[in-house]
């Protein structure tokens, strides 16, 4: 395995922890969106001795939706509603690391348990794209902003993707297009859940949208 792929992980790790303790969301929107351009990198990395046209297009429209589009998305929400922080979430910043932590104890557990195939790659992406779908799961349950959830779902998604790119090397283009399509949709349908949300009752805890009564 090359020395780049290795780091990318590293970044991929550090930038879950930085997401799990930090109250900004403006720092939070930037850490995902920098999280998706190492992603958006994954299958260059990972292929460098069998690169061709598929990987290099693949990377490019991942990178400029991961990178680019959807921060930019949730960026216009986030000035739109006015939000600077993550306040009072259910899981304390604290604790959350802590927990990111345990999370990440977790991933290597399973990781190293999974049936892998013989690339070295995919052994070391395995447990970071583990503890990805973990923290990106763990943020959606922990906090209270609908934008933070939002950004837990960009980073479950990431996940996903890291994994996908670990055992299946060989899946078809369209099939990759289509959920990068999936997702695009879905954080632009958020982002103007987000706006009206903010508009109407004039902040964004979802929780207490479970207080609405007909």
């Amino acid at each position: 395995m090359n020395f780049w792929l290795d780091a990318l992980i590293v970044l991929v790790i550090l930038a879950n922890l930085r997401v799990l303790g930090a109250s900004r969301l403006d720092a939070c929107i930037k850490t995902v969106a920098f999280q998706g351009a190492l992603l958006g990198l994954l299958p260059v990395l990972a292929h460098l001795d069998s690169l061709n046209a598929r990987l290099l297009f693949q990377a490019g429209i991942s990178t400029f939706l991961k990178a680019a589009v959807f921060p930019w998305l949730l960026g216009k929400a986030l000035r739109e509603a006015g939000l600077q922080r993550e306040v009072e979430p259910f899981v304390g910043f604290t604790t959350s690391l802590a927990a990111g932590v345990l999370f990440l104890g977790a991933a290597l557990w399973i990781g190293v348990r999974l049936p892998l195939t013989d690339s070295k790659a995919a052994a070391a992406l395995a447990p970071a794209a583990l503890f990805t779908i973990f923290v990106g799961l763990f943020i959606m349950v922990s906090r209270r902003k609908a934008l933070s959830q939002v950004l837990g779902y960009l980073i479950l998604e990431n996940g996903i993707y890291a994994f996908g790119m670990a055992f299946a090397e060989k899946q078809p283009l369209l099939v990759e297009l289509g959920i990068l399509l999936d997702v695009f949709m879905a954080v632009f349908v958020m982002g103007i859940a987000i706006y009206h949300i903010s508009r109407e009752f004039d902040h964004l805890d979802a929780d207490r949208m479970s207080t609405l009564k007909d």
